[in-house]
């Protein structure tokens, strides 16, 4: 049982290359068509959706120079949200689950922020590893935690994302893998519960590609 209950976040299909990475990429069929004589229904959500979270972001970053990133921030959050929610169908792999995924991804955006702002703001990255008022001799040991504290950022962005993922898939997966072992009768219970936590793993599909922007964010003001 335990071999395929964990099955479902085995990545390999192939010994040459994954082909089940490519779910990635599903949510390009979900964008809508710029040619449509008429605005349908999804568009009208997804313009919706793409102003609130603007507004959101916007009401953050306050600095011009953040304001640029601004386009990159959106991208972030909508690329994990739909590979969170279609993780949720039957028969697609849920890319965002693995901690392979999710930490290359946020290592690559630390990392970026960290190039520009040491290029850009070379001192004021350096004032940040020790905070005002900070006694001489303390010095050295705040500059080692600020800086253990940098590093493992991406290290805890892969984390919080994969493992909320995970938690709501193997949930489901044991009630479903329980429903053989119980009478037609007592079927009740384990749907009705199955349905509550469905609704609940779309709350945190949203919930995590919103928190992963939102500190994406945050680091990014820290800079400058």
């Amino acid at each position: 049982m335990m071999n395929n209950l964990f099955s479902i976040f085995d990545p390999t299909t192939s010994n040459l290359f994954s082909f089940n990475w490519l779910s990635s990429l599903i949510f390009l069929y979900f964008l809508p068509l710029k040619y449509w004589m008429k605005n349908s229904r999804n568009f009208l959500f997804c313009k919706k959706l793409f102003f609130f979270i603007e507004n959101e972001f916007k009401s953050i970053l306050l600095n011009k120079i953040n304001l640029i990133n601004l386009l990159l921030f959106l991208s972030t959050f909508f690329f994990i949200l739909f590979n969170n929610l279609l993780g949720l169908f039957p028969y697609i792999f849920t890319s965002s689950s693995h901690l392979k995924f999710s930490f290359n991804f946020s290592l690559t955006l630390w990392m970026c922020l960290i190039m520009f702002g040491f290029i850009n703001f070379f001192f004021n990255m350096l004032f940040h590893f020790v905070p005002q008022n900070t006694p001489f001799i303390l010095s050295p040991f705040m500059v080692l935690i600020e800086s253990i504290k940098n590093l493992i950022r991406p290290l805890t962005l892969s984390i919080r994302l994969s493992a909320n993922m995970i938690a709501g898939h193997l949930l489901i997966t044991l009630i479903s893998e329980s429903l053989e072992f119980i009478k037609f009768i007592m079927l009740y219970f384990p749907f009705l519960f199955q349905l509550i936590l469905m609704i609940l793993e779309i709350a945190v599909s949203i919930i995590q590609s919103y928190v992963f922007s939102i500190l994406i964010i945050l680091y990014s003001k820290e800079i400058n």
